[in-house]
């Protein structure tokens, strides 16, 4: 389920981003092909998603995962750069720097998403030249580390930028004529579509471990990987907010893998006491979990994400900005 939604979320990025950068191509109008969201998805799907998803070793992915790593890094220098140049031009929303609200549970959810990376383990392990626990321990600290520095800056920056207009999508949020901007969004799709293989590879090793001891011919091989891209690409196809899919999937998925199933299963295998240190966290980590998901997932359902998918937001016309300010309560 985990790795299913997060390939839904990965192409409704790609449709929302690459329409954007094909908008801004001289002589492209808004009834052009490259405009259609749906067609874009289906485009990348087969030129690149499926070729790279058909790979049995997930080492040849290295080069591509390199790739995406440097365009992150230059989709945050964007972002940086924008915080100091386009802020000032967007309107602070009402009780901008309140530190949590009730949603802050689906956060939480949310960035339990972009953390998990253990469904990854054992392929990854598996790729090492050398997979002794030395290099494993070396491999999980840096890549962990790097990601949550680019994290906290890519989230700070954003939300500074937009505070409380910010979307899920927070390349929703730039204006379509703003050309660095679009340069970032051209990353942010590569970077995307490099990523997608990724999850591929591990929802068709998890279905083929369980269903079929992990053995799988060439000709079913392929036909699984297909099928999965299919079934992934169909739900993007007829749904585009972006922000629900990445808070059900954090609180439906990614919360359980990241709080409630590890911890069940240490108390499970535990021969300490019950109330031996290690027990008492392992059963905290495992309430705020349950927690998480149980009011996450309510709180989804009953008031669900704004999604502003393909509008101009408002400040990008000096018009409404002045509008909108003189609405704003003092």
């Amino acid at each position: 389920l985990y790795f299913l939604l997060a390939m839904i979320s990965y192409n409704i990025i790609t449709g929302d981003t690459l329409t954007k950068v094909f908008q801004r191509i001289p002589g492209v109008g808004p009834d052009n092909v490259l405009t259609d969201r749906n067609f874009i998805i289906l485009l990348t799907t087969i030129i690149f998603s499926l070729p790279l998803s058909l790979y049995r070793d997930i080492a040849k992915l290295g080069k591509v995962s390199l790739i995406s790593l440097i365009l992150t890094i230059v989709i945050l220098i964007i972002v940086i750069v924008r915080t100091v140049t386009f802020s000032p031009q967007v309107p602070k929303s009402e009780n901008a720097w309140i530190f949590a609200k009730s949603n802050a549970v689906q956060a939480v959810g949310v960035m339990s998403f972009a953390f998990i990376c253990n469904h990854n383990s054992f392929l990854i392990y598996g790729s090492l030249e050398e997979p002794t626990l030395k290099n494993w321990s070396r491999v999980t600290h840096v890549s962990v580390s790097l990601a949550v520095v680019i994290s906290v800056v890519f989230a700070a920056c954003g939300y500074m930028t937009f505070t409380g207009y910010t979307e899920g999508d927070v390349f929703e949020n730039y204006c379509r004529d703003d050309n660095l901007a679009t340069f970032g969004r051209f990353c942010y799709g590569v970077t995307v579509i490099l990523t997608f293989p990724l999850e591929c590879f591990v929802t068709r090793e998890v279905i083929a471990n369980v269903f079929f001891h992990g053995n799988l011919s060439t000709v079913f091989h392929i036909v699984m990987t297909v099928v999965i891209i299919a079934v992934a690409t169909g739900v993007s196809l007829v749904y585009d907010c972006l922000g629900i899919v990445l808070e059900l999937n954090g609180v439906l998925s990614a919360t359980p893998l990241v709080f409630i199933i590890p911890t069940a299963c240490y108390l499970r295998l535990s021969k300490e006491r019950w109330n031996h240190s290690d027990n008492l966290i392992s059963c905290l980590i495992l309430a705020v979990g349950v927690l998480v998901m149980t009011v996450g997932f309510v709180l989804t359902i009953l008031h669900p994400q704004e999604c502003s998918h393909g509008r101009e937001m408002f400040y990008c016309f000096p018009s409404n900005v002045s509008f909108h300010n003189s609405t704003l309560p003092p």
